[in-house]
């Protein structure tokens, strides 16, 4: 067989050693491999490259992609869908290999309705992809996330400061809620709940009167917050060259806010793609060369139009219909977990 891969959507660490294992695991059972350059875009544009093992050699610990990325979604492209249906049968693929989130997900079921044979490979640091415990990323911005409330403790109590900050988590607060217990942070605030302000300004007083002059506190991207009982305070909508939502901006706001209703020093740190970047964790690792083999194993069985997912410490297939257009909130569970050591 002759087998496509193609990293889609934003860089996450562990996409290269899914690339690895797919091409590892594709060669071992004597098929081809290539790989499509720049994500969708290099499908619309036919940029492609044969991939080998010496190539993918030492790339397990990398971070990015050494097949490129874009955030180009040919569905958007006038004629895209017919142009990268040409390109596949001109490269005389029998088998496409994504790895990529929420976007390439609806791409990629969009593709298999077309009759093209897809496999997909979940992966974004937001976790937020449904069918799958966890997603390639994910636990390497946990990690960082939770490096940097680590380093923010010692400065925030030095100083008696209240420390926002802001992580991202588009739809859902995986990040956020993980990072923030495992950071030992005083609240979190996630996209699935509205957090009232008034109760920020609790926890800053409750903690100044057990003589803790600081606080840590964890916002998503996209965390919606009550003031004063009546409206919802979030970060004003704005959008990408490719119509996409960009978010950011939320940690400035409540700093602004808390600044006014208390006598508290507010400082804000943005994490941004500092998560997004560097060696992956062996967790993500492991977890990309698995979903990677097992992508490779779905198209040798000719099992098209599915997903590889980790469901408990099992690597299974659902279908990507089933998973395409629907999001993984936070579970109940976690967070009810994580308000236990509110303030």
């Amino acid at each position: 067989m002759k087998i496509a891969v193609l990293t889609g959507g934003g860089d996450c660490p562990g996409l290269n050693a899914a690339i690895r294992a797919v091409v590892r695991r594709a060669l071992s059972q004597g098929d081809r491999i290539i790989g499509i350059l720049e994500g969708w875009k290099g499908l619309l544009d036919n940029k492609v490259k044969p991939l080998t093992a010496e190539m993918t050699s030492g790339i397990l610990p990398l971070g990015g992609t050494i097949l490129g990325t874009a955030r180009v979604n040919p569905l958007k492209v006038r004629g895209g869908i017919k142009k990268c249906l040409a390109n596949f049968r001109r490269n005389k693929l029998d088998a496409l290999i994504t790895v990529g989130g929420e976007g390439t997900l609806r791409i990629a079921a969009a593709f298999a309705e077309e009759g093209m044979p897809i496999v997909c490979v979940p992966k974004t640091i937001d976790n937020d992809a449904w069918g799958t415990d966890y997603t390639i990323g994910f636990d390497t911005a946990v990690q960082v996330a939770t490096e940097a409330i680590d380093r923010l403790h010692t400065t925030a109590e030095s100083h008696n400061r209240v420390m926002i900050v802001e992580v991202m988590g588009r739809h859902a607060g995986w990040i956020a809620t993980y990072a923030g217990i495992a950071g030992g942070a005083d609240a979190i605030l996630v996209p699935e709940e509205t957090f009232d302000i008034r109760d920020l300004c609790r926890i800053i007083e409750k903690r100044a009167k057990r003589k803790r002059r600081f606080s840590i506190f964890v916002v998503s991207e996209d965390a919606r917050i009550r003031l004063d009982g009546k409206k919802i305070l979030r970060t004003p909508l704005r959008h990408d060259e490719y119509g996409d939502v960009k978010l950011g901006g939320i940690g400035e706001f409540l700093a602004r806010e808390l600044r006014r209703r208390t006598d508290s020093e507010v400082r804000v740190t943005v994490l941004g793609h500092v998560q997004r970047g560097g060696t992956p964790t062996a967790f993500d690792r492991i977890l990309a060369t698995r979903l990677g083999v097992f992508a490779v194993d779905l198209v040798k069985a000719r099992k098209f139009g599915m997903m590889a997912v980790l469901q408990g410490n099992k690597i299974r297939a659902i279908s990507i219909a089933e998973s395409a257009g629907k999001l993984k909130p936070v579970d109940p569970e976690i967070a009810e977990t994580a308000r236990v050591f509110f303030g």
